[in-house]
């Protein structure tokens, strides 16, 4: 077990994606709001080095914001 405690792996959560131009970028303040590809409902991708393995959905506990994992992601073989 000490081998794979050893082993790191970057894991991120993805609420939605936007393509923006960078000019857009700059021209954007403090409060602006980014249209994202997603609806509330929609399930958040996770992914661990940038390979999608599961979905999932927020939830808020004592303050808390958790992502539950909600499907298991199978890739084709």
């Amino acid at each position: 077990m000490n081998t794979l405690e050893t082993i790191e792996i970057d894991v991120s959560v993805e609420l939605g994606a936007a393509v923006l131009p960078v000019h857009h970028l700059l021209r954007m303040g403090r409060g602006a709001v980014i249209e994202l590809d997603a609806f509330e409902n929609d399930a958040m991708r996770i992914y661990a080095n940038n390979t999608l393995i599961a979905k999932g959905e927020v939830q808020v506990d004592e303050g808390q914001l958790n992502v539950v994992v909600t499907e298991k992601v199978i890739k084709p073989a």
